[in-house]
């Protein structure tokens, strides 16, 4: 997806929420702050934008998401429960309407827990919760980020249109 079409979509997105006076939050891992960037991308963002972190480490997700082993116990690392989790706790951190969130391994290589370079988990939690699994089957780390960013845009946009 070009960055052309990113914006569109965030206008899109950003049209949605302001309408409805709604708000959103996001927590981003392997796309880091892409997802972010395409929302703020669209003028009026301040609107909608409750705010956005990178949670790529343990710490920063312990710190800026406030999130503790309890509150991930018994969840699959890199899966789509972890990634709804990692929403639900965006969106609560920031008092939004919505959370968007990303757990990914971009590449070159895959992630730890035994998950291919290119796997991405997406999730969105607010009025509607819904998840899902993108696989790019390359380990271009660059490319991957971009087909992550892509894939939670679109995953946000169904959501919020009611798709």
């Amino acid at each position: 997806m070009n960055n052309q079409l990113l914006t569109e979509q965030a206008t899109r997105i950003g049209d949605l929420l302001k309408s409805r006076g709604e708000t959103i939050a996001v927590a981003e891992s392997s796309t880091g702050g892409l997802i972010a960037a395409s929302l703020l991308a669209v003028p009026g963002a301040s609107a909608y934008f409750r705010g956005g972190s990178v949670v790529y480490t343990l710490v920063s997700r312990r710190e800026l998401l406030r999130i503790t082993a309890a509150d991930v116990e018994g969840l699959e690392p890199l899966s789509e429960p972890m990634a709804q989790r990692f929403a639900r706790h965006a969106r609560l951190q920031l008092g939004a309407t919505w959370g968007i969130a990303e757990l990914g391994a971009a590449g070159p290589t895959g992630a730890r827990y035994g998950h291919p370079a290119g796997t991405s988990v997406l999730a969105v939690d607010g009025p509607v919760v819904a998840a899902t699994t993108l696989q790019t089957g390359n380990s271009d780390r660059e490319n991957n980020m971009w087909q992550f960013t892509a894939g939670a845009m679109s995953l946000l946009e169904r959501v919020l249109s009611g798709n």
